[in-house]
């Protein structure tokens, strides 16, 4: 058997009351706000992933710096000092500004992503986007529209 509320395509063709319209608002704009808190923590994720690889790009500055700076510094100081003859504490001297530099680029690169985590504007961008659909159904007036004969069933064109 068939309702006889809906029409032969399957649509709703009575009016439906004001606490049905109500119910389905209510719950369309809790659905709409389950969706940008997920939407929020999604991006807040992102957000803490890059604070998670700059601060890890950090710590790895440092372990090169710390661990490298005894072996590189007395092969590359030796090797200058073969290659130019200078003085050894020249050589060593030299070798210890090889090692800030590397320990230097990898320190940048570390506040690059720290800077893009920074900048992550994500949960910012959710709550102005929740705002603005607040103000919107805020300022929105209802319809009037004409009552009509309950018994008038409206069939739709399928074409």
């Amino acid at each position: 058997m068939s309702d006889p509320a809906r029409n032969v395509h399957g649509v709703e063709s009575a009016e439906r009351s004001l606490g049905q319209l109500v119910a389905a608002a209510t719950t369309e704009m809790s659905a709409l706000v389950h969706d940008e808190i997920a939407l929020a923590k999604i991006q807040l994720r992102q957000d803490v992933k890059r604070g998670a690889v700059g601060g890890g790009v950090f710590g790895l500055a440092g372990v090169v710096l710390i661990f490298s700076l005894p072996m590189l510094s007395f092969a590359l100081a030796y090797g200058i000092h073969a290659w130019s003859d200078w003085h050894l504490s020249v050589c060593f001297l030299l070798s210890f500004v090889a090692n800030l530099l590397v320990a230097g680029l990898l320190a940048l690169i570390g506040g690059v992503f720290a800077k893009k985590a920074k900048q992550g504007k994500g949960p910012q961008k959710v709550a102005a986007s929740a705002k603005e659909t607040a103000a919107v159904l805020g300022n929105a007036k209802p319809h009037p529209r004409e009552v009509q004969d309950a018994t008038v069933v409206v069939t739709r064109s399928s074409v």
